[in-house]
């Protein structure tokens, strides 16, 4: 690993980046373009990490997306890896958490708070696996099914059945959506068609864009356009839904807010 850039975290909370020279009793050498070769030694460690050189961007680590796996609802074709999980919280009551059993399928489900309070707390479920077809294009599918407990329901659940196809990075990227919808295991006849997006500006900001295809009689739309706001294990999307109804009396659309925190590697 002699000549690969390191990334080293102090336990005073101090980050210090350079070229892996080696190591010896007295700690971890690196070489600095500010301060030319140092010795950091091992008691001060509290971690340490390899950079790509990919995620270097005119001398700046850019971590790896945390949140690349999911738009602002619907879901992209970049999976979890196995150990990993996260937990999203959406307008404060929606509760989702998702975990990798392989590196190939993750497993979902959640619950909605105020439900929990009435007696009949409502649930749902959203296992989905993915495959890598070429460097830049993903594809896979998967289902949510949502419910509500209760002795005295009487409701088969509703839900959907989807396929989707991601084309980019984990930075960069486009997925197209289709998926037909159920309620009491009655399937809908005309499909559900998504088309999202995400644009990686910064360090720490990117765009999001989640717009569904609806159908109805006909069908209608519901679009979204949003900020996200990363660190190295958080993202927070402040974003817009809006259609044409919407927009005659919110403008700008309903705000959208929600956070995700993910654990394991």
């Amino acid at each position: 690993m002699v000549g690969k850039r390191w990334m080293v975290e102090t336990r005073d909370g101090s980050v210090i980046q350079g070229i892996y020279v080696g190591q010896n009793e007295s700690g971890i050498i690196l070489r600095t373009e500010s301060a030319g070769e140092i010795v950091i030694p091992h008691s001060q460690i509290k971690s340490t990490k390899v950079l790509e050189d990919n995620r270097m961007r005119n001398g700046e680590y850019w971590f790896e997306n945390p949140n690349a796996t999911r738009y602002l609802f619907g879901p992209s074709a970049f999976s979890l890896k196995k150990g990993e999980a996260y937990y999203q919280n959406t307008y404060l009551v929606l509760n989702s958490f998702n975990v990798g059993l392989t590196d190939n399928i993750t497993m979902g489900g959640g619950f909605e708070l105020i439900s929990t309070f009435t007696g009949n707390p409502g649930f749902y479920i959203t296992p989905k696996a993915t495959f890598k077809i070429s460097e830049k294009w993903r594809a896979g599918g998967g289902i949510l099914y949502a419910n509500v407990m209760g002795d005295e329901i009487e409701f088969s659940g509703l839900g959907m059945g989807y396929g989707i196809a991601t084309y980019g990075n984990s930075d960069n990227n486009a997925t197209l959506g289709v998926g037909y919808g159920f309620v009491d295991g009655d399937f809908s006849t005309k499909p559900f068609i998504t088309l999202s997006g995400m644009k990686r500006a910064s360090r720490r900001i990117a765009f999001v864009t989640e717009n569904w295809l609806v159908p109805d009689n006909n069908y209608y739309g519901i679009l979204s356009y949003g900020l996200r706001f990363m660190g190295e294990r958080i993202t927070v999307d402040l974003a817009f839904l809006n259609n044409r109804e919407i927009s005659n009396e919110i403008a700008i659309g309903v705000p959208y807010i929600d956070f995700v925190v993910k654990f394991g590697r």
